[in-house]
């Protein structure tokens, strides 16, 4: 059996296979063996169950001011096990409370701004439930 690869300079090269060359397993690796392409477009979750933090459905929340209290709250509420998703994780929303009221100007709402946890946790429940 043979066949042609291309080389640097641009030729083919043929390669001739022997028959134990041929008796065991194929080492290469296709695409669907791999757990997902990187280049892909994802949603908010990854298949590998990790969070996709540069999915536009976050709305550069992860990349703002309060972007690192916005992914340590988002982790813990993603990884939460409790039977009220999320429920261990008031210490972190409410430091992502905290920045918000520093950015008045960034993060609007019409709200009182005492609500800003109880409404940074439906938005991820949301946005989580519209990836299952």
């Amino acid at each position: 059996m043979s066949f042609c690869t291309k080389q640097d300079d641009g030729k083919d090269k043929v390669i001739f296979l022997t028959k134990n060359d041929l008796s065991s397993p194929s080492t290469i690796k296709t695409k669907e063996d791999e757990p997902f392409d990187p280049w892909e477009q994802h949603g908010l979750i990854l298949p590998n169950g990790s969070i996709n933090w540069d999915c536009p459905c976050l709305g550069g929340m992860a990349s703002g001011p309060c972007g690192i209290a916005f992914r340590r709250a988002f982790t813990c509420f993603h990884n939460s096990d409790s039977k009220a998703k999320g429920s261990e994780c008031f210490s972190e929303f409410s430091k992502l409370n905290e920045c918000f009221s520093k950015y008045p100007n960034l993060y609007k709402n019409e709200e009182k701004s005492s609500s800003n946890t109880q409404q940074a946790t439906s938005a991820i429940t949301d946005a989580l439930n519209s990836q299952t």
